[in-house]
């Protein structure tokens, strides 16, 4: 084939790709925090076990709530826990669960593990040509998330809260009229542009 028709082809199967909506062409991400469980489930399921003034250190590290063998568990300490629960001067301590008043009497005996994973999968899906200049992007996530606090007082838990996400499965529609000459700063701005759907 002439070199004088190998462009004008080329071009044209390019610009049929750009303008289709070739979703493997277009980027998947994802966030996994590495721990011991691999689901929503499996991390519920071990957190249940724990039971206030009955289990402690010990049986935590048992359920595999350890931070120095689990990954991604945060030591927290008495002052952590009152950032946590008592952000401003207007909530008092005496509106705290007992759990959480008996963690902030004992001060330095005090001690908490925060657990928070994820595993959430993104993928962008339509044009190619419109997400790539940025006119429009359609993202699907699925996933899910957990996060749970446990707190101690001389080595006995005395108080547990857990909250997340079991499913995570939806889209997010992003469009911007501009396309390239829109900031990604503006985006963040317009409310109008960004959704779920």
């Amino acid at each position: 084939m002439p070199h004088r028709t190998v462009l004008p082809v080329v071009c044209l199967l390019l610009s049929f790709l750009l303008l289709s909506g070739c979703a493997a062409m277009l980027p998947v991400s994802k966030t996994n925090v590495e721990s011991t469980w691999e689901s929503f489930d499996q991390a519920k399921t071990a957190f249940d076990k724990i039971l206030p003034q009955q289990t402690t250190r010990a049986d935590l590290a048992a359920l595999n709530f350890d931070p120095f063998k689990t990954p991604n568990i945060e030591i927290l300490t008495y002052l952590d826990i009152v950032q946590h629960f008592m952000p401003n001067a207007s909530i008092r301590i005496e509106d705290m669960d007992k759990g959480v008043q008996e963690c902030i009497r004992a001060g330095e005996r005090c001690q908490a593990y925060e657990i928070k994973l994820k595993k959430i999968r993104s993928e962008r899906y339509g044009s190619v040509f419109l997400d790539l200049f940025r006119f429009k992007r359609q993202t699907h996530q699925t996933g899910w998330h957990f996060t749970a606090l446990v707190v101690m007082v001389d080595e006995v838990v005395v108080y547990k809260l857990w909250s997340g996400k079991p499913q995570i499965d939806e889209d997010l529609y992003r469009k911007n009229p501009l396309g390239p000459l829109q900031e990604p700063a503006d985006l963040a701005t317009d409310a109008a542009v960004v959704g779920t759907f």
